[in-house]
């Protein structure tokens, strides 16, 4: 095919974004290229973006890819109205065939070609930004500026990050040289030889729910900058945001001369589980996957002909010790717990408090008083329906309802979860945040004793995950218990995050041993604008892959490393 888009007119218009890039995975400091206000993509970009989304409403999407046999969809905005798209259903044995076809001349362009084409790719989608936004804020339930922000802006930034790492671990290894070994009086002998990034084959990217861009642009282009041809396995909730990706990039493999199927969509009918038969199939060599425990665990288990990157479900607990800001912790605390309904893998669910209490710069505050001054805290923070609204957002799924209700009756309720109005969708589902005081003795919670742990059989309650705007304040009898608490959940259970808030240097230093010990990414005295559930691309590591909750980590070097293998060729010099 004909490239409308040579990579010369690339390499002026992104190699300097590449080199950006890279320079901020090494140094570790802040930059992004994509910016997280609604105004700064210009003063008609918001209009034209809803005008997009809503002009895709109620239509086919289509993508003109192979093996069509059919048409599926039936997404409903968590906010209340049904989109009404259909999207095109693949005969895989078809479709299949049709990604692999690209791959050859996808693997001889090389690292800095295909980095290149990545970066057009997300460039073109920054652009639509709130066109993004809308799609996310409409299938996963997210406020807008969080969509705009999360699904759009950090979305990307994430996506720039898994290409950088990419091509610096495939230009690792020069891709030639000449060898040459002494031989005293006789003649050296001496090679040529080649170095080769060869992709391992399809990837099968398994999209989730709640952030369907942000979880899956990594794994995304982690695989496509190493050669390796994408296909898209959306949530059936959130279908639009991840074809919305694969359209452009699509659009863009064309322009640029190469096979438009090297990404391509895999939509599922109602109830059809495509996903199982997608995993074990032995073209499938890579599989990135965000979700449930159990399904995580069935595909690092079944799934052996791929390497599977799985983020799953973890326990986040915060140690609460003590403090020099009370007030600010409180209300760190409060908008951590509230951010999108807890519906993120890394909202804290267990914040661990001694019995006895902890000081703080406004005193000695006993057990109780923690608990009910974040229990006000998060109260203060959503007394306002509308901008509890635009923190919250949606319940992404009636489950997520269902768990919360459940939840109340775990325990002592410290605060209840109410019904909130949303100001322009009356018909989305919106509540506050629960909290449940738990006993965290060791008897209690080993379920041998207390009510905690005959609750739920063998185990507390606080012990599982609760997915959702569920947490336990959890008593403990000491911050040594706490710790000991600490290990045990991460090693066990996993965690995505941990917090803690101490003014002992020696108490620090145990936190952070666990941590260092048990493989889990520690936030230490967060009283200001930064907070525990949230990570930057390009300095933060989200997730470690060392713990139970995950086997990767986003963004390191071994999340890329294993897409590709180096073949050597040499030959006589």
């Amino acid at each position: 095919m004909t490239a409308q888009l040579s990579v010369q007119k690339l390499a002026e218009t992104r190699r300097a974004t590449l080199d950006r890039a890279l320079d901020a995975i090494r140094t570790r400091a802040y930059w992004s290229p994509h910016p997280e206000h609604p105004k700064a993509y210009g003063e008609t970009g918001p209009a034209e973006g809803l005008a997009a989304f809503e002009a895709l409403r109620g239509k086919r999407f289509e993508l003109d890819q192979p093996g069509t046999d059919g048409w599926t969809g039936g997404e409903t905005s968590p906010y209340g109205p049904a989109l009404g798209i259909e999207y095109p259903h693949a005969d895989l044995d078809v479709l299949l065939p049709a990604l692999r076809a690209g791959m050859p001349a996808w693997r001889a362009a090389g690292p800095e070609t295909r980095a290149l084409v990545c970066l057009e790719i997300l460039a073109r989608i920054s652009a639509r930004t709130h066109e993004f936004a809308h799609a996310v804020m409409h299938t996963s339930g997210q406020a807008f500026v969080m969509a705009l922000q999360a699904g759009g802006a950090n979305a990307q930034d994430r996506g720039l990050e898994a290409v950088a790492y990419a091509y610096a671990e495939q230009t690792r290894t020069p891709a030639r040289a000449d060898w040459s070994k002494p031989q005293g009086k006789r003649e050296p002998l001496e090679m040529r030889k080649t170095f080769t990034p060869v992709p391992r084959g399809l990837s099968l990217l398994v999209g989730c729910n709640t952030f369907p861009t942000w979880n899956g642009y990594p794994g995304l282009f982690a695989s496509l900058a190493t050669g390796n041809p994408v296909l898209v396995k959306p949530h059936p909730r959130a279908v639009l945001p991840l074809a919305l990706t694969v359209r452009v990039a699509r659009e863009v493999l064309a322009e640029t001369g190469f096979d438009p199927n090297l990404v391509a969509l895999a939509v599922e009918r109602p109830g059809e589980g495509i996903a199982k038969e997608l995993a074990v199939r032995p073209e499938i060599r890579i599989i990135d996957y965000t979700g449930s425990t159990a399904f995580g665990d069935w595909l690092e288990t079944h799934a052996r002909q791929a390497q599977v990157y799985t983020e799953k479900a973890g326990v986040n607990t915060v140690v609460i010790d003590s403090t020099d800001d009370y007030r600010g912790m409180l209300g760190n605390l409060a908008f951590s717990l509230s951010l999108y309904s807890g519906q993120m893998c890394t909202t804290p669910q267990n914040l661990l408090i001694p019995r006895d209490g902890i000081d703080t710069d406004a005193g000695h505050k006993s057990y109780d008083e923690v608990v009910a001054g974040i229990a006000g805290a998060v109260d203060k923070l959503l007394g306002d329906d509308a901008r509890a609204s635009a923190l919250l957002g949606a319940l992404v799924n009636p489950d997520v309802k269902a768990r919360l209700e459940a939840a109340a009756e775990l325990g002592e309720v410290a605060l209840a979860s109410r019904e909130v109005t949303h100001p322009e969708f009356p018909d989305a589902v919106v509540r506050t945040p629960l909290i449940v005081k738990a006993d965290g003795s060791r008897k209690g919670s080993e379920g041998s004793e207390g009510s905690e742990g005959s609750a739920h059989g063998s185990e507390a309650p606080y012990l599982a995950e609760c997915f959702g705007p569920v947490s336990f304040a959890v008593a403990v009898e000491s911050t040594g218990e706490a710790v000991e608490l600490l290990r045990r959940t991460v090693r066990e259970k996993g965690a995505m995050t941990v917090g803690a808030y101490t003014t002992s240097a020696d108490v620090e230093v145990a936190i952070e041993e666990v941590c260092l010990e048990e493989s889990a990414q520690l936030s230490l005295n967060l009283t200001g604008g930064v907070y525990v559930n949230q990570t930057a691309a390009f300095s933060d590591f989200h997730g470690s892959g060392g713990n139970p909750s995950a086997n990767a980590a986003l963004c390191d070097a071994a999340f890329v490393a294993n897409r590709f293998r180096t073949v050597e060729v040499r030959r006589p010099a």
